[in-house]
């Protein structure tokens, strides 16, 4: 802090307002001291947001796969259960081919908020036109030269970069539907560029009206496109692996597959113990064994389980620290898991028990028979309805909870018995 006695009290005019000025600086520069701290004690451990930088965990293995296919202008699809780092994954490997690459660029779509087919369109053209310039002028000469007659309205905010929007007029239905699926290659053409077209929860499209009529107009197009290329991924694994690797849908051998795999625990090691070291802290190898056991090596629940421990430790973590993050984790979700299992079955929740309390052999006579489950025939309704509600996703075909924190809490707290109570 700054004293008094560091100001020359002689000046002239030493008064009320100097010594206000004093408080002022006093005031500024402890404000600047904390807000130093602050930022030096940001968590180091990233959930719900894309994975950047030293937050970005190995996957050498994918990133290479996917850094060759977008530099061979190869379509991909990308297969893994919820929150295991796909949107990450995509981000990072863009990154690498555009400094490698200027004349490639990327376009990032996300389908989450897109509720019908025409939405689909406006959405499309409003990114394409985005990702194809760093210029808003460059936006609305491109799309009123190749989007003429329909877009019936463009909108220009006072920071375009944030505020542009555009209308569709719609007035030649299947043409103007058309154009809009061939802009990405027909800015390519034009700036001889490459456009890659990444679209994450691209399983939404399964929910149009008429969706497979929609897949099949997607691909008539995409297909024959040879200055774009996609990348395709969502969070629902089991749409999306319908949509990608059956026969009857029209995505199937439209590209790459690359089903991601867990991030083996000799990476978690090395990353958790840099990120608490890097803040003046310790973590050992047995509370990190811990993390990786509670969470099933889940990329999303490791580091958030992760941030809490780092949280509560000012030097070393340590098992009450360990005990303390998983109780107010499991308090956090109580009402969340409470009402999952409100919405089962006695059936889904038997199912379940079984799943807790690792049966070997969840398909057999034994186990169909001890956990109550009905007819072998029952099995596969059970599955499919725990898949849609999102409880249980299928790892390398066997079931997974999506939420390791919920097994836990079935298993440790709400105790699951062969009667799924």
């Amino acid at each position: 802090m700054i004293s008094k006695k560091s100001i020359d009290v002689n000046l002239p005019y030493f008064d009320i307002r100097t010594e206000l000025c004093i408080f002022a600086l006093c005031s500024i520069t402890l404000c600047n001291f904390t807000l130093k701290k602050i930022i030096i004690m940001e968590s180091p451990f990233v959930f719900g947001k894309i994975a950047k930088g030293k937050s970005f965990i190995n996957r050498k293995n994918e990133l290479k796969h996917l850094t060759n296919n977008f530099s061979s202008n190869i379509n991909t699809m990308i297969i893994s259960p919820r929150r295991w780092g796909k949107s990450s994954l995509v981000v990072k490997a863009a990154e690498q081919v555009s400094r490698s690459n200027k004349n490639i660029k990327f376009c990032y779509l996300d389908l989450f908020r897109i509720q019908d087919e025409n939405h689909f369109y406006e959405f499309y053209a409003h990114e394409v036109l985005k990702a194809s310039s760093n210029r808003w002028q460059e936006w609305v000469s491109t799309a009123k030269d190749l989007l003429k007659g329909i877009v019936s309205s463009v909108s220009i905010g006072t920071d375009p970069t944030q505020d542009f929007s555009l209308k569709i007029s719609w007035d030649n239905l299947e043409k103007d539907k058309k154009a809009i699926l061939d802009l990405p290659e027909k800015i390519a053409q034009r700036k001889k560029i490459k456009f890659i077209i990444c679209i994450d929860e691209f399983q939404k499209i399964a929910t149009f009206n008429e969706s497979l009529f929609f897949q099949q107009k997607l691909r008539s197009h995409w297909q024959d496109q040879s200055n774009t290329c996609y990348c395709l991924y969502g969070s629902k694994r089991h749409i999306i692996t319908e949509l990608f690797t059956s026969q009857s849908y029209p995505f199937y051998r439209f590209g790459d597959l690359i089903f991601l795999q867990k991030i083996e625990p000799k990476h978690w090691y090395g990353y958790i113990e840099k990120q608490f070291a890097a803040s003046g802290k310790i973590i050992s190898r047995e509370i990190i064994n811990n993390i990786l056991d509670v969470n099933s090596n889940h990329p999303y629940h490791i580091q958030q389980f992760t941030h809490y421990i780092w949280r509560l430790t000012e030097k070393e973590a340590n098992r009450d620290i360990f005990e303390t993050c998983l109780e107010e984790l499991l308090l956090n979700n109580e009402i969340l898991f409470r009402k999952e299992i409100e919405n089962l079955t006695p059936l889904q929740l038997r199912y379940l028990a079984a799943m807790v309390n690792k049966e070997p052999h969840l398909n057999s006579m034994v186990t169909i028979t001890k956990y109550k489950l009905g007819s072998p025939g029952n099995l596969s309704t059970i599955k499919n309805a725990l898949e849609t509600k999102e409880i249980i996703d299928f790892y390398e075909s066997e079931p997974t909870f999506i939420n390791p924190l919920f097994e836990y809490w079935l298993r440790n707290v709400q105790q699951l018995n062969s009667r799924g109570l």
